[in-house]
């Protein structure tokens, strides 16, 4: 059974990060997440693929999952695809993409899962929009062929559940962890909402796709397989969030 992204995904951006993006994804790590999205597409191909490298080591040990923004995976084999192409999609084991209205999520063929977005106005993106809203929101969801990660102006632990309510696997936040003071505990009480929201519900999507029963910490691939993150032998290790850290 494929696993898809749910929880609290992040998205990168070192422009915005109050520290080194290592630092802040090690913060996001220790307090729950599981899923990072490199964007950073400015950067030349070495200088990305080696920053991918050194996120990835940051996610084995906690058996988390690196995705690329773009159709070049960076020597992995996860990425998240823009609303404008490429079609058809690469045929990579795990393969996302953005999409903002009906007729992007109509074009949905073999992707795993989408990004339904600005839900609310971004600081990220001023301007972008107009914002979907949570009732708008859920009815995309209702007919999207994909499980949908809600992304765009994402920053409270009642956005969070206003999310999940509208049918969200989970939610992709880029200002509320970049900028965080602390990103250990942004990302704990984010977690923590999700968790509390998504308890009671079904952990599956139509179509096969699997999703964590709690959110915190999605089911990943056994070892060997090809999504699971690959240690860096050498690399500073975060800290291990514990149940008390969260709550």
């Amino acid at each position: 059974m494929r696993v898809v992204p749910s929880g609290v995904v992040v998205l990168t951006d070192r422009r915005t990060a109050r520290e080194p993006l290592d630092r802040v994804v090690a913060g996001a790590v220790a307090g729950g997440v599981r899923w990072v999205v490199l964007r950073e597409k400015d950067l030349p191909r070495a200088e990305r693929a080696a920053l991918a490298a050194d996120l990835r080591a940051i996610l084995a040990d906690a058996g988390g999952t690196l995705i690329v923004a773009g159709p070049d995976p960076l020597d992995g084999d996860a990425v998240h695809l823009p609303a404008a192409g490429p079609y058809p999609p690469p045929t990579h084991p795990l393969v996302g993409r953005s999409c903002h209205n009906q007729a992007e999520l109509h074009r949905l063929t073999t992707e795993h899962y989408t990004t339904l977005s600005p839900v609310h106005p971004t600081r990220t993106k001023p301007g972008y929009g107009p914002p979907l809203g949570t009732e708008r929101l859920h009815r995309l969801i209702q007919s999207s062929p994909t499980p949908v990660l809600a992304l765009g102006g994402i920053e409270t632990p009642a956005q969070v559940t206003a999310c999940v309510k509208a049918g969200a696997v989970g939610v992709a936040v880029l200002g509320a962890l970049m900028r965080a003071d602390d990103p250990t505990e942004a990302a704990t009480t984010l977690t923590s909402a999700f968790e509390e929201a998504v308890t009671p519900m079904t952990p599956t999507w139509r179509g096969g796709a699997q999703v964590s029963t709690t959110g915190l910490r999605p089911t990943v691939p056994t070892q060997g397989s090809s999504l699971t993150a690959r240690s860096g032998h050498g690399r500073p290790q975060p800290p291990t969030a514990t149940t008390e850290g969260k709550r």
